[in-house]
């Protein structure tokens, strides 16, 4: 029998991106296409102090027993507005403020704030951003090593596989 190679959705390639067990359910994400986010899209990315925003984070994920999710990207990135786009979507701001304190992280063009990724132990250039980096705060370690960068392409993805994405890594 001639069968033709297993095609996955976009959704179920997704998945294969979520750690093994996702223990909460993102919520369900009222837009099928990301033209339908409001617009003007976020410009989340902005000039400061990264570090010190980072520490401030890290220390309120630590008293509020929730991650710290550094998002490192700039503002002519796509891929990086959808994902702010679909974080401040009514369905997802509450469930990413409950679970997550958020550091936006500007990277400029590939060079600035790179020792930051690098601090988490990411060597060489970012292979692209969003570049979303879980942390443990009581730990500072790096929760989705070698995951960073799966939304770097977000565009290919649903708003609903982003929120899936996100919510896998809820601890």
């Amino acid at each position: 029998m001639n069968r033709s190679p297993i095609v996955l959705s976009l959704a179920a390639a997704a998945a294969l991106m979520l750690p093994a067990a996702a223990p909460v359910a993102a919520p369900r994400v009222n837009i099928a296409k990301f033209d339908a986010l409001p617009q003007p899209l976020p410009l989340p990315y902005h000039a400061g102090n990264a570090k010190a925003e980072i520490a401030a984070a890290r220390a309120r994920a630590i008293k509020a027993h929730k991650r710290l999710l550094i998002d490192l990207g700039g503002n002519w990135c796509l891929d990086c507005r959808l994902l702010a786009g679909v974080m401040d979507l009514p369905q997802m701001k509450p469930f990413v403020a409950k679970h997550f304190e958020v550091v936006t992280v500007d990277v400029g063009r590939f060079d600035q704030n790179l020792d930051i990724p690098e601090s988490y132990g990411i060597k060489g250039r970012l292979a692209g951003v969003p570049a979303v980096l879980i942390v443990d705060p009581k730990t500072n370690r790096l929760v989705n090593a070698g995951r960073e960068t799966a939304l770097a392409d977000a565009r290919s993805l649903t708003p609903q596989a982003l929120a899936d994405w996100i919510a896998g890594w809820v601890g």
